[in-house]
């Protein structure tokens, strides 16, 4: 106590000075609209910016959840988009839905390798098995080989072993969708037969199949770049530049269709019977 007592008699002319230059604004802005409104004007801009400083800060922490969200709408139409063929009408009951659409995120991914994988973050705890197909907004990417409890290790179309039904998009003609592992911006599609004229031309738009329990028909793939006949001259190989940039992934989305099961096993038999 003694201590603030020295403290305000060593300082009282200071003090004294502040407590009228206060005394002098508050009487200055009281008595002069001029000032008062410079006043409430700087008050408001102060407020106003802190307002917004602080709308700013909590618009991004709410991003994540935003982007959830669109994320699960994106979901949702892509479901309706694969299950729905040009005379339906949208099927709302979800069981009875041929395709599930499943998002998940990348989070390892090569594609500069001879056989390219790409791992996501989901696996079989949200029901990702082998055999599944992967795809983002733009097109396809690969198929699913392995899962474990938490993760999924998906074959890249960019794989010596990669092989999926492709066509031109409009026609029924198609053939196999390979890689050279030349260009990772390039895939090849083989087996499509020679005719006169061509089916195609380049800038057309290559698509997946209707040969495929996998992928749902028309999935983008690429666009024809050029188009050579094989050394038998009996059919085309097509070089196709991918709509997906494959060194700049992310978001993707897994396909799992529900009646695979049934076809493979009605097949099985089918074999098994000759």
């Amino acid at each position: 106590m003694q201590r603030i007592i020295n403290f305000i008699l060593n300082n009282k002319n200071t003090l004294l000075y502040l407590f009228l230059f206060i005394i002098s604004i508050f009487l200055t802005i009281q008595n002069n609209n001029y000032h008062q409104a410079r006043y409430f004007n700087s008050a408001n801009w102060l407020t106003g910016n802190i307002y917004d400083i602080n709308a700013s800060i909590r618009g991004y922490f709410n991003l994540k959840e935003e982007y959830e969200k669109l994320q699960e709408q994106n979901q949702r139409l892509q479901t309706l988009l694969f299950n729905t063929r040009p005379a339906d009408t949208i099927e709302m009951d979800t069981s009875r839905l041929t395709y599930e659409v499943i998002s998940a995120r990348v989070v390892k991914n090569s594609y500069a390798e001879p056989d390219n994988y790409i791992t996501l973050d989901r696996g079989e705890s949200d029901s990702i098995l082998q055999d599944m197909g992967v795809i983002t907004s733009k097109g396809i990417l690969g198929i699913v080989e392995k899962s474990s409890s938490g993760f999924a290790s998906v074959q890249s179309i960019l794989n010596s072993k990669s092989n999926i039904n492709a066509k031109i998009q409009h026609t029924d003609y198609f053939g196999s969708l390979i890689w050279n592992q030349k260009d990772y911006r390039r895939v090849q599609l083989e087996d499509i037969p020679r005719l006169d004229p061509a089916p195609m031309k380049v800038g057309d738009t290559i698509v997946t199949g209707a040969m495929s329990s996998i992928f749902p028909e028309n999935i983008p793939i690429g666009t024809i770049e050029d188009i050579e006949l094989n050394q038998a001259g009996s059919s085309y190989m097509i070089n196709v530049r991918l709509f997906n940039d494959m060194t700049s992934l992310r978001h993707v989305y897994i396909i799992r269709n529900r009646k695979r099961p049934e076809v493979l096993n009605l097949e099985k038999e089918v074999a098994d019977d000759r």
